[in-house]
């Protein structure tokens, strides 16, 4: 009879447990499950270009009926005025007063007003109508699109 002795116990519960290890470090890599592969690209829908279309016009500053002949309006959060001078001909300057930077309050009487040091500027071209401004409003390009106004 052979005898079995420590020894051998030990190596065979380590050479199994080696076994295990190395046959578990094999699969490591292995081709990737169906849950890991990312779905093909959806094919665009007919409805993508009109939400991409729309998502590349600016948000209209206003309607032109809100920016009466003869006057303007002026847009403090955009720092913008927009004027109509003459029927259906329309106008937009930054609404920062050149003299010391305040923002215009008012259009009236074919003026942007400023309300710090009382400079007047021209609604048609922007020009200084009133010192102590002595530079015009500087002008910004504007589209009329219907009846929508948006900056350019």
């Amino acid at each position: 009879m052979t005898e079995t002795t420590r020894r051998t116990v030990v190596f065979g519960a380590g050479s199994a447990g080696l076994a295990a290890v190395l046959t578990a470090c094999a699969s490591y890599g292995s081709p990737v499950t169906e849950a890991a592969v990312e779905p093909p690209p959806a094919e665009p829908s007919s409805e993508a270009p009109k939400k991409q279309k729309a998502a590349e016009q600016p948000k209209a500053l206003a309607d032109t009926s809100d920016i009466p002949e003869g006057g303007g309006k002026v847009f403090k959060n955009e720092k913008i005025v927009v004027t109509q001078p003459t029927a259906g001909e329309f106008k937009a300057f930054t609404a920062v007063c050149t003299h010391q930077g305040c923002t215009v309050a008012t259009v009236s009487n074919q003026t942007i007003n400023c309300p710090c040091h009382g400079s007047k500027f021209n609604i048609a071209d922007g020009s200084v109508a009133n010192g102590p401004a002595s530079s015009p409003l500087e002008e910004k390009q504007i589209e009329v699109d219907g009846d929508k106004i948006r900056l350019a």
